[in-house]
């Protein structure tokens, strides 16, 4: 399938604006969700409101993108401001939808990393407002990881075999997950017994346990070598935005979600310039 796709421009194009549209729109979805998980209410049930007047909001309020410009930003019933988070997010989860579209096509990893996209948005958002992650972020990340390596190694091994023979089958998925959990315990271990050991020493806390359990997820999926990669690529990026906010204390967990996406898109591609510079 996706051979077919990548060799029409026409067809590329199409699928990437609907890849960008469907970013847009969950994006939407999960401002509204985190938002309601920090102000405590249901992420089932209610209509959306306004965050100010409580007004309930009609189809063409919650339009992705085109709904902040046509409204200039502002809530139609009471006029006040609407955060630009909303369509910063929107905007941002379009392009990460359209970015694994054109690095992986329709496939498992597609889907399993705009997965994770909607995942590291969420508990980003929440983050910022709490500086915690909670755990059903962490839980769902730790669950995504475990289909998707089953399925990845399903394939895998029909693909080499051409047969799915009981041996072939275990040995694909066990290389899978086996590959992920050193990654996960490598990193998230690792960060965990510095985190410790500064502790004891400084008698101040570190690293938080939401940002530790997140590295473990990152490396789940991306590796041992792509997982060191995305730590230190979240650290860079943390320096920044503290640079940028003057501000010295920032939550860590969207550095580390924007660089687990970074990683994953890039990672390779600059873990094998790396080894080839040595």
């Amino acid at each position: 399938m996706n051979e077919l796709i990548f060799q029409s421009t026409g067809l590329v194009l199409y699928c990437s604006i609907v890849a960008f549209a469907f970013g847009a729109v969950f994006g939407s979805f999960i401002n509204c969700m985190s938002w309601r998980i920090v102000a405590g209410e249901s992420v089932l049930k209610g209509r959306s409101h306004c965050a100010s007047c409580n007004h309930p909001l009609g189809a063409g309020d919650l339009v992705p993108v085109f709904s902040y410009l046509f409204l200039k930003g502002k809530c139609r019933y009471c006029g006040e401001r609407i955060s630009p988070r909303y369509v910063i997010a929107e905007l941002i989860m379009g392009t990460a939808f359209t970015a694994c579209f054109l690095k992986w096509g329709v496939s498992v990893e597609f889907f399993r990393y705009i997965i994770l996209c909607c995942i590291l948005m969420g508990l980003s958002l929440v983050d910022l407002d709490t500086y915690l992650i909670p755990n059903r972020f962490i839980l769902s990340g730790i669950l995504l990881w475990t289909v998707t390596a089953i399925l990845i190694g399903l394939r895998d091994a029909a693909a080499d075999a051409g047969t799915l023979s009981g041996a072939a089958l275990l040995t694909a998925i066990g290389s899978q997950l086996l590959r992920g959990l050193i990654g996960g315990l490598a990193i998230g271990g690792g960060i965990l017994i510095l985190s410790l050991i500064f502790d004891k020493v400084s008698g101040k806390e570190g690293m938080g346990g939401g940002d530790i359990k997140l590295l473990f997820v990152t490396g789940l999926f991306l590796g041992l070598a792509g997982g060191f990669l995305c730590l230190m690529v979240a650290c860079v990026i943390g320096l920044l935005f503290v640079a940028a906010m003057k501000n010295q204390k920032i939550p860590f967990g969207p550095s580390i979600s924007i660089a687990c996406i970074l990683c994953a898109l890039f990672g390779e591609a600059v873990i094998r310039w790396y080894l080839n510079l040595l």
